[in-house]
């Protein structure tokens, strides 16, 4: 049914409640689900499988850099038997390439936007569904084409891509002289798009429910942060993708039907083979890749971090027993970086030979996203500021995101100087900086919101003793992971390795690396226990009241546990109040529901 508007919250009720409900078969309930909180788990626990082998092929790097050329376990023995064990270096580019490839594709997009976005958006904001769960359900399976395409990548002549997740052309459109960049780079283009697909559809429907779907006296600046988060990040979404996507559309053709919208003119007689056939270099342009990719890249970054932000927000405030610090300004922040995130991308091509002056507003641009994400620091301290903290697993983790971005924030200043910029590009200073943002601000944001949400979304409590072993070891474990990083990129550690004779050249790193490595095992290791807590959980965790944490917004005080068809009971709530009334001086607790009446 196509959502219509309503009462000033854009109020709609698809009328299908408990009443009207008929019992599903397996197949309608669990795997072709169109209900948004059976699609977010299937999303939640797809990125968790792939988030285990994003995990194994940075092992794998690490493995590598910390000890070259020694024999890998499996790797050495079934990959290249030939070569007494030793990591190929094609071998190596394509790890790296297809780690970088799943985790930002597979793993913290539909991780962070596909599973709690779905679950989440119509419980907060007072609806039934989402505005169109067909095609809800559409954006979870045209994620498969595009797992089948990555996983069957490896299987194939050659090998999975190894151009770099940038797939940077020339090299990534040459498939008879680039090695691992075949069929592989062929198939990672096409899971690409399909991802894409999935995404675009999900954005959609996220936006028409948020703007739509609102329940009576929900207005905009009543919504949690989460909810915000997550809109802006739709928005971002819609206006993006479809460069990416037309971009992948293009380089595909060029490794398949012999076009040059990326190859430059390399001699006018000589040309080379695609699939079979020899064509001529033509004069296409191998930067305009770079500014179409960046110009949906860039703004992944913040697509990738925003809902995190939102979800630490829910968590800080609900565990200080506070209100949010500058409910409105965190909107206008989390609205002025996405806006700034589609006019810097050219900051990841500042040795590309750009005009000065466009490299100059770009580096400007750049740093004024430091403004809008100080806010956010500086009110997320102002909300723990003088609260009543409690430490649960959750708001732990809501601390650590907040730590771990502002030092990942503070060392991205540096990469907006050009002049800095020249010294540490694609050195390992770039990787300690994207993974502090990436994975220690999106990863430990979902940690937040597995903890926060989980009650409500099984029914049961995760143990908090295990989950607070797992955070700790997670945390220590990263920043001795990637702190060290910053180190080795200043002291000359180029950011992708495939040469033999570079490994002598680090010699003088081989320790840290080492020690990187190591800590890289340890942290991989500790989300053992997280796996375990969750299955455990599910199964044999502690039954779950309806609000746990006494928590304000819908889903925690106007739902059961877990929330059934339709989510509320026949009649929608009516919003009163705003998210983070905790603390109020009329309430009788120290929280107020969003749906307590009016004083």
């Amino acid at each position: 049914m196509s959502p219509t508007p309503g009462t000033e919250a854009g109020h709609h009720d698809h009328g299908h409640d408990d009443h009207d409900h008929h019992e599903l078969g397996f197949w309608r309930k669990y795997v072709f689900s169109e209900d948004h909180k059976t699609i977010g788990i299937q999303f939640l626990f797809t990125s968790l499988v792939f988030l285990g082998l994003g995990g194994l092929l940075a092992l794998g790097v690490r493995w590598q850099l910390g000890w070259p050329w020694s024999r890998v376990p499996l790797i050495g023995k079934y990959v290249f038997p030939d070569t007494g064990g030793v990591m190929s270096p094609e071998f190596y580019t394509m790890l790296f390439t297809m780690h970088a490839t799943v985790m930002i594709f597979f793993v913290i997009i539909p991780m962070l936007t596909g599973a709690f976005g779905n679950w989440i958006i119509p419980l907060q904001i007072g609806a039934r569904d989402m505005a169109f769960p067909k095609l809800n359900m559409i954006s979870y399976w045209f994620m498969w084409p595009a797992i089948i395409c990555m996983l069957s990548s490896f299987f194939v002549e050659g090998g999975a891509a190894a151009a770099g997740w940038t797939s940077y052309p020339p090299l990534s459109v040459q498939s008879s002289a680039a090695p691992g960049s075949g069929m592989g780079q062929t198939l990672w283009l096409m899971a690409i798009t399909f991802a894409g697909v999935s995404s675009m559809t999900g954005s959609v429907n996220y936006i028409t429910t948020i703007v739509m779907m609102r329940t009576p006296g929900m207005k905009m600046f009543r919504m949690p942060l989460t909810v915000w988060a997550l809109f802006i990040t739709a928005i971002l979404q819609a206006f993006a993708l479809p460069v990416l996507t037309a971009a992948g559309f293009m380089q595909l053709m060029d490794r398949t039907v012999g076009s040059v919208f990326f190859t430059p003119v390399i001699d006018d007689a000589v040309g080379y083979v695609v699939n079979g056939k020899e064509i001529l270099v033509g004069g296409g342009q191998p930067l305009l890749w770079q500014h179409l990719f960046w110009f949906y890249s860039h703004p992944a970054v913040y697509i990738m971090i925003l809902p995190a932000m939102g979800i630490t927000s829910d968590v800080l405030a609900t565990f200080s027993r506070k209100p949010i610090f500058g409910y409105k300004p965190m909107i206008f922040a989390i609205a002025s970086i996405a806006g700034l995130g589609f006019i810097v991308w050219g900051h990841h091509m500042f040795q590309s030979g750009m005009n000065p002056a466009v490299g100059m507003t770009m580096m400007v641009t750049t740093t004024f996203i430091a403004l809008p994400s100080a806010v956010k620091v500086f009110n997320w301290l102002g909300t723990i500021w003088g609260g009543r903290i409690q430490y649960t697993t959750a708001m732990l983790n809501a601390l650590g995101f907040v730590s771990l971005f502002l030092i990942g924030g503070l060392s991205g200043i540096f990469m907006a100087s050009t002049p800095v910029d020249i010294y540490i590009h694609d050195t390992y200073f770039i990787v300690a900086h994207i993974h502090y943002v990436l994975f220690g601000g999106s990863i430990f944001g979902f940690f937040a919101a597995v903890y926060y949400w989980f009650p409500k979304m099984f029914g049961r409590m995760l143990d908090e003793t295990w989950g607070k072993i797992h955070f700790v070891i997670s945390f220590a474990a990263m920043n001795c992971t990637f702190f060290p990083m910053h180190i080795l990129g200043t002291g000359g550690m180029p950011r992708r390795l495939a040469d033999p004779f570079i490994y002598d050249y680090l010699e003088p790193l081989r320790g840290l690396n080492t020690f990187v490595s190591i800590s890289a095992m340890v942290m991989g290791a500790a989300q053992i226990i997280f796996v375990i807590n969750i299955v455990a959980s599910v199964f044999w965790g502690k039954k779950a009241p309806d609000n746990p944490w006494n928590a304000n917004t819908l889903e925690w005080c106007a739902t059961p546990t877990p929330p059934g068809h339709g989510n509320f009971g026949p009649e929608l709530p009516v919003v009163n109040h705003g998210p983070y009334e905790y603390a109020h001086p009329k309430a009788d607790a120290d929280f107020l529901p969003q749906t307590a009446p009016k004083f």
